[in-house]
């Protein structure tokens, strides 16, 4: 089973930046996408950025020009810079991943991991 691990998360001021990581593990798929969902309180679970193996990008329009995803590097690992983060940001991130980023995007991804929490305060 590919399990997913999340590290970066906290507490910033809006303006400021965070860079969320991602590792996959046990990986059956020799090329896989990967990407970021987040959900702030109250509102749905929304998809935020993210990678084919190919290195294709795509990004929400409320993040495009901000945050920026990493290719998938060699050790499974993938990084979202969050950068001039705003109060609209907070929420519980997400990474997920499956073998297209089409999938990805729907939310239909077969692999998530726990969640982290990135608090935006003005």
């Amino acid at each position: 089973q590919v399990q997913l691990e999340e590290s970066g998360g906290g507490s910033v001021q809006a303006g400021g930046s965070l860079r969320l990581s991602c590792t996959a593990s046990g990986r059956q798929f020799n090329r896989y996408a990967m990407g970021w969902f987040r959900q702030a309180p109250g509102n749905e679970r929304e998809f935020v950025a993210g990678v084919t193996w190919h290195g294709i990008k795509q990004y929400a329009d409320s993040v495009t020009g901000r945050f920026t995803i990493s290719e998938i590097n060699a050790q499974n690992t993938v990084y979202l810079e969050m950068n001039r983060l705003n109060l609209a940001d907070t929420g519980v991130y997400y990474c997920t991943s499956d073998l297209m980023l089409r999938t990805v995007m729907t939310g239909e991804s077969a692999y998530w991991g726990q969640g982290i929490q990135v608090t935006v305060s003005s």
